[in-house]
C-alpha cells in the first residue's frame, strides 16, 4: 500500500492512491506521502501536469480513514491556530499545488475524496462512480475545501443538498451538475485522461499556470478586479519568449517548441 508516483512522456505525473482495501481512504501516513507527492510534483520543473487516481476499481478515494485520522485531525484541533487550514493529502488548502491537474475517477469518491476531486482542475469519471460529502451524518463538515469548492462548480442549491443531507449521488447526477467534464467507461478512463493532460503539456507552459491562476482567482474578486489581474498576466505574458515562439510557431505552421522562459 503506498501513494505511487510515474512520469510519463516527461512531463506528465502520475499520482496513484494505492489502499484499494481500504477504498483508497487517506490515514496520517498516506496523507503525508500524498502531500510529499504534490510537492514533488510542484518542485519539477519538467513536469507540466499530474494526473491523480485511486487503485483497484471500486474507489477514487473515500476520504480519511476515521480510525487513524480524525482522532489525529481531533488533537491538532485543540492546539492549531483557528485561523489555520486543513490540507487534506497536501491538495486541497489554498494554494497547494501550482499546476495543471486531472481526476481521473472511478468508484467511490467521497467525502474527502470529492474534495480531493474538487481541488483538481479537470475531473473526469466511469459511469459507475458515485459522488457525496456524508461528514455530516457524522456530526462534522467537509473540511478539506467541500463547504467551500463545491457550490463554486455545481451552484449553491445543489452543494446545499449534497453537504447538508451526507446522501451519494451517480455518475449522471455529477455529469449534470458539472462536477465531472465528461463520463467514460471504466476501460477508456487512463487514456482519456493522458489525452488532456498531453494537450495540456504542449501548450506554452507559462501560459497554462498564469492562466490556471487567473481563473482561481477570479471565484473571489468581481468582475473588474478580476479583469484587472486577467490582464496583469497577460502583460507578463507578452513579454516571454513563449509567447514569442507560439506565435511564429502558429504563422510558420509548426509545432512550437516552448522553454518556461
Amino acid at each position: 500500500m503506498s501513494i505511487d508516483f510515474q512520469i510519463i512522456d516527461h512531463a506528465i505525473a502520475r499520482i496513484v492512491i494505492n489502499r484499494p482495501q481500504q477504498h483508497n481512504a487517506l490515514d496520517v501516513e498516506h496523507d503525508r506521502a500524498l502531500a510529499d507527492a504534490w510537492q514533488r510534483f510542484n518542485d519539477d520543473p519538467q513536469l507540466k501536469v499530474a494526473i491523480l487516481s485511486g487503485q483497484g476499481g471500486r474507489a477514487f478515494c473515500t476520504g480519511a480513514d476515521i480510525r487513524d485520522y480524525l482522532p489525529y485531525r481531533r488533537g491538532r484541533a485543540a492546539s492549531q491556530e483557528p485561523t489555520s487550514i486543513i490540507s487534506f493529502g497536501g491538495l486541497t488548502g489554498a494554494q497547494d499545488v501550482a499546476k495543471p491537474t486531472i481526476a481521473a475517477i472511478e468508484g467511490f469518491c467521497v467525502a474527502g475524496g470529492l474534495e480531493l476531486a474538487l481541488a483538481c482542475d479537470i475531473r473526469i469519471a466511469t459511469h459507475a462512480s458515485s459522488f457525496g460529502l456524508p461528514e455530516a451524518r457524522l456530526g462534522i463538515l467537509p473540511g478539506g475545501g467541500g463547504t467551500q469548492r463545491l457550490a463554486k462548480v455545481t451552484g449553491l442549491g445543489v452543494a446545499m443538498r449534497m453537504i447538508l443531507t451526507g446522501d451519494t449521488f451517480d455518475a449522471a447526477f455529477a455529469l449534470n451538475h458539472g462536477l465531472v467534464t465528461e463520463l467514460v467507461s471504466s476501460e477508456a478512463l487512463e487514456e482519456a485522461a493522458l489525452a488532456i493532460a498531453r494537450q495540456l503539456a504542449k501548450n506554452g507552459p507559462l501560459a497554462v499556470v498564469a492562466a490556471r491562476r487567473s481563473v482561481l482567482a477570479s471565484y473571489g474578486l468581481s468582475v473588474e478586479e478580476g479583469l484587472l489581474q486577467e490582464s496583469a498576466l497577460q502583460r507578463q505574458l507578452l513579454l516571454t519568449r513563449d509567447a514569442h515562439e507560439g506565435v511564429a510557431a502558429f504563422s510558420e505552421r509548426r509545432p512550437a517548441a516552448y522553454t518556461g522562459s
